[in-house]
């Protein structure tokens, strides 16, 4: 085993460097597609790497938006966008039953300038930083005469910026048109209008309209200098037969964009040596907190791909992403996690039938297709962190009851080894998972230590004891259950029967179950799981899922492996940020065509504040911290963390000779200071 472990180690190794390498590459041209600038945007400088087509997601309250651009082999640029409104519900109501519809109208078409149209596009650059920013070059006609003169064509730069309205139903466009030639310029900007009415037996409210629209309605006629510029604005909005058409300001829907961006950059601020890091970490802030949408049953996070919107569900809000929100401090989201785990207690039962897995068509209804997921798992596991988190007393003393009722369920699904049975796992049948798996029994361990110190905070010290006591039942079930030799790894099998690595071996170092944790990172940063893009659900396949990398992540800078953690991390951050396919974390290949789940982001977000960080919520207003300073580092901070109640504070971790010093401020005091080993858990009274 120690052999095929240093051969694992060295092949993983070579892997890493050959990765590393292709990424610095950028597909052979000597850099990366992508790259960052001083303001903390990414910029594609184009160039003869064309054509290139990307797709990303942008949501508001009340629309999202995938927007599929690039760039044509001639230059120009193509653009569709793909808008949902997850509030127009269609027939039948089901989980994916938003009224989506893509639009190709090209709004600059119509557009003149000295009565010639725009003509021979050259994208100069795409900028993203929440919004979608194209800057190219134009000439304007195209008969023989222009052509064999092009000195005498009249020349334009068009800026185009495309963003949500974070709270109205519309995806907003600004162009500006600016004179770059000699001599001035009429630009003739029409009013355009078009709308298109759904069929009435297609909404479950009637007739919905569309409208795609220029702000301007009448025709704009505008002489401009050198150097001077004409803009107008644009938009696709969505409405009810009972509401009314918006005339939108696409300048004060801008700045309420640009408000939202600034309130969650300027909240959990992380700095490292490592600037891709930095950036994708505030990327990832972004994609998570901006998929909330106000729906009749309160405001929901959802996923989002065109697929998941206006739901919750069990392991995407429950697990992923509402235990990360209370360190955002972001307000929408503190409230759509409250919000999704009431939901879930509407269904709570006297016969302990499994809660649903997920909360459809704004709360209307529910879905349970792939059975008990481990569902309950995944609810108290979420919820009790969550609780913890936001040290807020009354939510703990709300959300205690659900918690309770998801623990007992749990434990009378426990198997004759002591492990917790479910029919499947987030997975859902896409790959097997057994009568019991891992991530359940895993997440249900760490949902009794977090329910422990919770029971504790609202004076149940005799239930605190019991769930310790069960906890450690679990624990030694999950060694005498799943602990084995997979693949010549003696790591984990993922459920009785299975013989080949599963990447969610990860979950017992994510939960701090170290008994098996060298073999575990081996076994995951192998060749057998181990790829270009991250980490294969199964050996032996294709498929990846970007979760269970990023679960992956977090537990192997938990189990201390902070030099293997940072190679993993520092490849994927420049993957995801800067190459092909960029700025988010994504769900997964070959499904979804690699779709910006939100969810996903939030996982990103905790391998910091988890893994880099080690915080383990341990009361209402106390944590425990344990830095893995990467040996690379000489420092890395975290400002303006708002978790557990006190006020924001920030985590500052400085080298000190062979050790640490890690300070903890609140608005310029020191509230602690402690010296110790890299790696060594510190608690902390907030």
């Amino acid at each position: 085993m120690r052999i095929i472990s240093k051969i694992s180690s060295i092949v993983a190794a070579i892997l890493f460097s050959a990765v590393t390498s292709s990424v610095i590459a950028g597909n052979g041209s000597g850099h990366p597609r992508w790259q960052i600038a001083e303001d903390g945007s990414i910029n594609w400088l184009v160039d003869g790497r064309i054509p290139h087509y990307d797709h990303i997601e942008m949501s508001g309250e009340k629309v999202s938006a995938v927007l599929r651009y690039g760039v044509n082999s001639d230059g120009s640029f193509s653009y569709e966008r793909s808008v949902v409104w997850p509030m127009l519900r269609t027939v039948p109501n089901d989980t994916h039953a938003s009224l989506t519809r893509r639009f190709a109208h090209d709004f600059l078409a119509p557009v003149m300038v000295d009565r010639l149209s725009l003509n021979n596009e050259k994208v100069e650059s795409v900028r993203l930083d929440s919004k979608l920013t194209v800057k190219s070059q134009f000439t304007a006609g195209h008969n023989r005469a222009m052509r064999e003169n092009l000195r005498l064509r009249p020349a334009v730069e068009v800026t185009r910026v495309i963003f949500p309205s974070t709270t109205l139903p519309m995806l907003c466009e600004e162009y500006i048109i600016k004179n770059i030639g000699g001599k001035e310029l009429e630009i003739v900007i029409p009013a355009q209008r078009l709308v298109y009415n759904t069929p009435a037996n297609q909404g479950t409210e009637g007739v919905y309209t569309l409208v795609a629209s220029t702000t301007n309605t009448s025709d704009i006629t505008a002489v401009i200098m050198p150097g001077e510029s004409v803009s107008f604005g644009a938009s696709v909005q969505g409405y009810k037969s009972s509401e009314k058409e918006l005339t939108p300001d696409i300048q004060k829907e801008m700045a309420s964009r640009e408000a939202f961006v600034n309130e969650v950059s300027n909240s959990l601020v992380f700095d490292s040596p490592d600037n891709v890091v930095n950036t994708q970490f505030a990327f990832a802030k972004i994609r998570a907190a901006e998929s909330i949408f106000r729906t009749n049953g309160g405001l929901m996070q959802s996923p989002g791909g065109e697929a998941y919107y206006a739901a919750i569900w069990a392991n995407d809000q429950a697990e992923y992403i509402n235990p990360f929100f209370p360190f955002l401090g972001y307000e929408k989201g503190n409230e759509s996690a409250v919000n999704a785990f009431r939901h879930f207690a509407r269904f709570m039962n006297d016969e302990y039938r499994c809660i649903p897995s997920s909360i459809i068509a704004e709360g209307d209804g529910y879905w349970n297709g792939a059975g008990d997921r481990g569902d309950c798992a995944m609810i108290a596991y979420g919820a009790s962190r969550y609780a913890l988190a936001s040290g807020n007393r009354h939510e703990a003393e709300d959300l205690f009851p659900l918690i309770e009722w998801c623990l007992e369920y749990c434990r009378r699904q426990l198997n004759e080894a002591g492990v917790v049975k479910s029919d499947s796992d987030e997975l859902e049948n896409r790959f097997p998972s057994g009568d019991a798996n891992l991530c359940t029994s895993t997440l249900y361990y760490d949902a009794l230590i977090s329910s422990a110190y919770l029971a504790e905070e609202l004076g149940k010290s005799e239930k605190a004891k019991s769930y310790r006591h069960e906890a450690a039942a679990m624990r030694n079930a999950i060694e005498n259950y799943f602990g084995a030799n997979v693949e010549g790894f003696d790591s984990y099998r993922y459920y009785d029967g299975n013989d080949v690595l599963r990447s969610w071996i990860c979950m017992p170092l994510v939960t701090g179950i170290f008994d098996r944790s060298d073999a575990t990172v081996e076994a995951l940063l192998s060749p057998k799981l181990l790829t270009d893009d991250g980490l294969l659900t199964q050996s032996g396949t294709e498929t990846f899922w970007d979760r269970s990398t990023l679960y992956a992540l977090r537990g192997i800078f938990a189990a201390g492996e902070r030099a293997k953690a940072l190679d993993f991390l520092s490849h994927y951050s420049a993957t995801r940020l800067l190459g092909e396919h960029v700025p988010y974390p994504i769900e997964a290949w070959p499904e979804g065509n690699q779709r910006h789940l939100s969810t996903e982001s939030a996982l990103y977000c905790r391998i910091i504040t988890e893994g880099l960080f080690g915080i383990r919520p341990t009361g209402l207003h106390s944590f425990d911290v344990t830095p893995q300073l990467p040996d690379g580092w000489d420092s890395m901070s975290l400002r303006n963390v708002k978790a557990f109640g006190a006020g924001a504070f920030d985590i500052n971790v400085v080298r000190d000779g062979n050790g640490i010093v890690m300070t903890v401020m609140r608005e310029g005091r020191t509230v602690a200071k402690r010296k110790s080993d890299n790696g060594k858990t510190i608690s902390i009274k907030n």
